[in-house]
């Protein structure tokens, strides 16, 4: 499948802004059943400076510097991307879990691909006892690595609400977790958390969900913004695996990945430092069109 993506980001300020540095990572990866056609970046009123690094885990990363006073920073991103992903059937048989959780601890590569570097707390995703016993549930002594993790997103997909009002994305782990409640964002950090309770190596992805339902299907949550899932690593022979807990998937065609990191904080669309402004808003729209 081909899809076009836009991606349009508007700050608009109280006052005037004199000054502002944003690090974008707006390009769609290739990789991972997937490759990046084509990608620009507009972005009004026009910088002083662009520049673009890969940070660790591979993913562009700009950094813009804006000199020019505005009310207003409008950033139009958009690419082209071909996706062909099959991901295994759940029920598939894989390596045990603990397997996995052994391999992972005494995995010798530093590399971004390496589980290693995705067992530990990060930033965001603490590891909790009671979330570690949460996720525990889905994983009995002996049970597949693919099973455990399809189980434990179809718990958070049943027992989980997904909540807009319900959260911001400084609301921290432990609250979204009691609170059932919650966006992407949040189900993704607690699927994480529980993972990693358990010594299994999961990955935060960021990026977009197709917007148009197959016929008959209803409509999926999270179309029409940035999606947020899990990686987990399911052993050399599966390697890594999309789980989407908001809507109890594995990933396939309809996701497409902007970027991989440990949490949200490593992949944030759009962030940065402004000088001048009290009060701002923040509008954000995704279009995801199909490419007969």
């Amino acid at each position: 499948m081909i899809y076009d993506i836009r991606h349009v980001t508007t700050y608009s300020y109280e006052t005037p802004v004199g000054f502002a540095r944003c690090a974008l990572r707006l390009e769609p990866m290739t990789g991972d059943g997937q490759r990046l056609i084509s990608h620009s970046v507009e972005i009004r009123p026009k910088p002083a400076e662009r520049t673009a690094r890969r940070d660790f885990f591979g993913t562009l990363t700009e950094s813009v510097l804006i000199e020019t006073s505005h009310r207003n920073l409008r950033i139009d991103s958009r690419s082209r991307v071909a996706v062909a992903r099959q991901p295994p059937p759940r029920d598939a048989a894989s390596p045990s879990w603990e397997s996995m959780r052994d391999i992972a601890a005494e995995a010798t590569s530093l590399g971004s691909d390496s589980p290693v570097g995705y067992i530990f707390a990060s930033a965001l995703v603490p590891v909790l006892r009671p979330v570690t016993d949460y996720a525990a549930t889905s994983f009995p002594p002996g049970g597949g690595i693919l099973s455990g993790a399809a189980d434990l997103m179809r718990r958070i997909r049943s027992e989980f609400k997904y909540d807009p009002k319900a959260t911001v994305i400084s609301t921290p782990l432990k609250e979204a977790f009691e609170k059932r409640h919650g966006v992407c964002q949040d189900f993704a950090h607690v699927m994480i958390a529980g993972l990693r309770g358990l010594g299994l190596p999961a990955a935060y992805v960021s990026g977009y969900l197709r917007t148009i339902p197959p016929p008959g299907q209803p409509r999926l949550q999270g179309a029409d913004a940035t999606h947020a899932w899990v990686s987990v690593w399911c052993g050399s022979e599966l390697g890594w695996i999309g789980f989407d807990p908001t809507n109890d998937l594995m990933v396939a065609n309809d996701h497409i990945i902007l970027a991989i990191g440990r949490d949200f904080a490593d992949v944030s669309p759009v962030d940065g430092v402004i000088v001048g402004a009290r009060k701002q808003k923040l509008a954000v729209a995704v279009d995801v069109l199909l490419v007969d």
